[in-house]
């Protein structure tokens, strides 16, 4: 099959779609609520929670492992955070969440999908929603669990293809489209992005570098900052992939094209987002 026709992310093309004016007090830019981190892996929602709040968010809130929680609300000063085993407050955040980012971090498939039930359950039906890592295994056995129709999915390849129920190819256009019409959410896959009414964009700055660990927990809180300030799904998908892929690239001439981290990625967003 021909890869669908896209339409590639350039600066041109984000300034005809611009985000939200930054107006007002931090309520008026959206409350983020990440949910994950276990307790080896609490960074995830660290660099996720942070990026979101680069890309403008207004408020963040962070559920995460009860053994992480003090280390976390120490390491972001800026976030509310709690332990997952709080289950009043924790559902109580996810209802008045504007944005609920889940997945970075989790290690356990049924904690997972335990957690999308109960989390996004407690949403609104205009929440806004970013799935990412194990979050996309529970959904790929259970598509039930996304009722939100304001979703962005953001999975590798891999995770595409348990998504998929097969391998992906090397088509990801297709696959995306097709992931997009399956979930009826918008998906951005390694710089290709769909959304369900046929809507179609590739980001072509990405290079080597951004293949490091945290990278892709960095993308969801990029995605995640903007949805809250207001943008919809997929001009969140799109502005991320390229605040991403550009902040790599701007990395580069200090650290080579591999040697830069996920944390140095999310501390050059809020600069390549101002300046397109």
């Amino acid at each position: 099959m021909p890869s669908i026709e896209e339409r590639v992310i350039t600066p041109g093309l984000l300034r005809d779609w611009p985000l939200p004016d930054p107006e007002g007090d931090k309520e008026s830019r959206g409350t983020v609520l990440v949910v994950g981190g276990s307790p080896f892996n609490p960074g995830a929602v660290l660099l996720a929670g942070v990026a979101a709040l680069r890309a403008g968010a207004g408020r963040l809130q962070l559920a995460v492992a009860d053994e992480s929680a003090v280390a976390l609300s120490v390491a972001v000063p800026e976030a509310k955070v709690v332990g997952l085993r709080r289950t009043d407050q924790v559902l109580d955040l996810a209802t008045r969440a504007d944005v609920i980012a889940l997945g970075p971090g989790l290690d356990d498939i049924g904690q997972t999908t335990d957690l999308m039930r109960t989390v996004l359950g407690a949403a609104g039906p205009e929440t806004a929603v970013v799935l990412d890592a194990y979050a996309l295994g529970a959904l790929s056995k259970d598509a039930g669990l996304l009722k939100q129709h304001r979703a962005v999915l953001t999975p590798n390849v891999t995770e595409a293809g348990h998504l998929l129920g097969r391998e992906p190819g090397d088509d990801l256009a297709e696959a995306a489209r097709a992931l997009a019409g399956r979930y009826h959410a918008v998906v951005s896959l390694y710089g290709h992005i769909a959304d369900p009414e046929g809507g179609a964009w590739r980001e072509e700055s990405g290079d080597a570098g951004l293949g490091t660990s945290g990278s892709g927990d960095a993308r969801a809180g990029v995605v995640a900052g903007l949805l809250g300030r207001g943008a919809g799904p997929a001009q969140a998908a799109c502005w991320a992939a390229y605040a991403h892929a550009v902040s790599g690239r701007r990395l580069s001439p200090r650290f080579g094209r591999t040697g830069f981290l996920a944390r140095e990625l999310v501390d050059e967003v809020a600069y390549t987002i101002a300046t397109v």
